[in-house]
């Protein structure tokens, strides 16, 4: 099975030369995604095809994923990433199409898709990079970052609190709202095939480090927990655990409400 994976793993990547920056946590998404794909294919005893796969990206350093992973799709603009998932889907519902996008792409340019989409519960997969900045562009604040944040765009610091994605996402009516680890790519495998069986909008957002900007943000491994939850009231509470704002509390990771 292994060596299946693995050849499979190989067809899915490309001969795009890889400019995120060295070490960086989207080497990781990257493997965890080539995984799912595989794993998905190779369990489906040739139900699942390479090609019944395909993806959509916003702008930043997330989109890049789009030229290192062999699925057709559209590289799309920013803030506009489920748009063009959901217009993907529709053009062909046998599709599995995974949305990409970064923490500024969905919480900021995009809230109203983001928001929106939980309403249509159309049938795709959205995976939020989350770095609390936007570095491809050196490091402005995104709406998960946290207060007291200095950058060329706030020298002053951040003002704003950040929002809970996860409290929105519960609010918004969302059915399937999972957390991972950029770093465990194993368990992060093991959520994404979850949140691709799903049948409706899965929301995946990923934790992950900037090595450049908001590094006061970075190494939160010790504040994480597994779950895995399809209880509405304590998804709530679960989504209180941690509130972007800071590195107290517990942040869980898994599935954090399916119904």
């Amino acid at each position: 099975m292994a060596n299946t994976i693995d050849s499979i793993k190989q067809k899915l990547g490309t001969k795009e030369t890889i400019t995120w920056c060295p070490g960086c946590p989207n080497f990781l998404i990257l493997e965890s995604v080539k995984r799912t794909i595989a794993e998905l294919i190779e369990e489906s005893k040739g139900k699942i095809k390479q090609e019944d796969f395909a993806m959509s990206t916003g702008i930043g350093c997330h989109a890049k994923i789009f030229d290192y992973l062999d699925i057709s799709g559209i590289y799309g603009l920013h803030g506009r990433t489920i748009s063009f998932a959901e217009g993907i889907k529709l053009g062909n519902e046998k599709l599995n199409v995974l949305a990409f996008a970064g923490d500024g792409d969905t919480y900021a340019e995009g809230m109203e898709h983001f928001i929106h989409a939980f309403r249509h519960n159309e049938d795709i997969t959205l995976i939020v990079h989350d770095n609390q900045s936007f570095s491809l562009t050196t490091g402005q604040p995104t709406p998960t970052t946290q207060q007291g944040y200095k950058s060329k765009a706030t020298p002053q610091g951040e003002k704003e609190k950040p929002l809970n994605p996860i409290k929105l996402a519960l609010a918004a009516g969302g059915k399937f709202i999972a957390r991972a680890n950029a770093r465990n790519i194993t368990q992060t495998t093991e959520i994404l095939k979850k949140a691709i069986k799903h049948k409706g909008f899965s929301y995946v957002e990923i934790v992950q480090d900037c090595l450049i900007f908001n590094k006061e943000m970075d190494n939160k491994d010790s504040m994480m927990y597994s779950v895995e939850n399809k209880d509405k009231a304590k998804a709530e509470k679960l989504a209180e655990e941690w509130d972007y704002n800071s590195k107290k509390g517990k942040i869980p990771i898994g599935i954090i409400y399916e119904e």
